[in-house]
């Protein structure tokens, strides 16, 4: 289990009681080898993708030591006990965490308050994620709201308008050019199960073939859903193929492989609503958070090299 950050703190402080400067890289080495962490554990990433769980959460668990002024970072990527880190470690408690962390005044202006402020903050004491894991949550949960909301709305759509949000969405992704030239919808009796085609690329050198099932949620799309769009591919003469469906996928369905060359790719409700999320149809973008960090680089002074 990946501890918390404020649990790496006191073995992070005790790792490096020795006074030597330590690597950042085998710091988080040796904590993983001390928690036991398995490899799927040392893989596991924010739901941002941009950081694995661990090393997120031993960074700041340093950060915080380094701003109570318990360790301290002469060079890049580096750490080494301060001389109250050691003082500390004499009589250790049981475990350091931000409680703990502001008896001391360095920790409290970091925190940006005092002993003597009686006013409501929200603070991280009670909450023991980092604040990366508290902005990607707080990001999934308002993604996963506005996915619920926007499946909702195609759900409502007429066939034809749902048809042209799926072409839509596919030029939006890259494929077939321009709306004008990007699809056409067959939606003709005798169609074969087939709703639309759409150029894979600008030059159109291959046609991908379309099926849109605007269908709710309890409405399952099976195996003989696919297995007759397949047979529509066939007689087409095509090989790919996307279905998508604003309902979802039995686990037949979603075991089907053709037996032949063709190649189909599934797009359930959630899918179909995240992908509009990503490529901004049907949705705006309300604000936008720059999340930055030191440039190091910038810092190094040539004439000290």
């Amino acid at each position: 289990m990946i501890p918390k950050f404020q649990a790496i703190m006191l073995p992070l402080l005790q790792f490096i009681a020795d006074k030597q400067e330590h690597n950042y890289r085998n710091i988080v080495e040796e904590l993983a080898s001390k928690f036991k962490l398995t490899e799927q554990e040392r893989k596991e990433l924010l739901p941002s993708g941009g950081q694995a769980i661990f090393d997120n959460r031993v960074g700041w668990a340093k950060t915080y030591l380094k701003k109570a002024g318990l360790l301290d970072s002469p060079k890049r990527a580096t750490c080494v006990i301060t001389e109250l880190g050691l003082e500390i470690l004499k009589s250790p408690p049981k475990q350091i965490d931000i409680k703990y962390l502001r008896q001391f005044q360095a920790f409290l202006a970091f925190q940006n308050f005092n002993h003597n402020d009686n006013s409501e903050k929200i603070t991280q004491e009670s909450n023991e994620q980092t604040p990366e894991e508290n902005l990607d949550e707080a990001y999934h949960n308002i993604r996963e709201s506005l996915a619920s909301e926007l499946l909702s709305k195609v759900i409502k759509l007429s066939p034809d308008f749902f048809e042209r949000l799926v072409i839509e969405l596919l030029v939006k992704m890259g494929y077939g050019g321009s709306i004008k030239d990007a699809g056409k919808a067959i939606g003709q009796s005798g169609d074969e199960g087939i709703d639309g085609t759409i150029k894979e690329d600008k030059l159109g050198l291959d046609i991908i073939y379309l099926q849109a099932k605007r269908w709710q949620m309890g409405n399952s799309v099976g195996r003989p859903e696919l297995q007759k769009f397949v047979g529509a591919l066939a007689g087409q003469g095509a090989k790919k193929g996307v279905f998508i469906t604003t309902s979802q996928f039995t686990k037949d369905a979603l075991e089907y492989t053709p037996r032949n060359e063709t190649k189909i790719v599934l797009i359930d409700g959630k899918q179909l609503a995240q992908l509009m999320i990503d490529y901004s149809l049907g949705c705006t973008t309300q604000r936008i958070y720059e999340l930055k960090k030191i440039d190091s680089d910038y810092f190094v002074d040539d004439e000290l090299v």
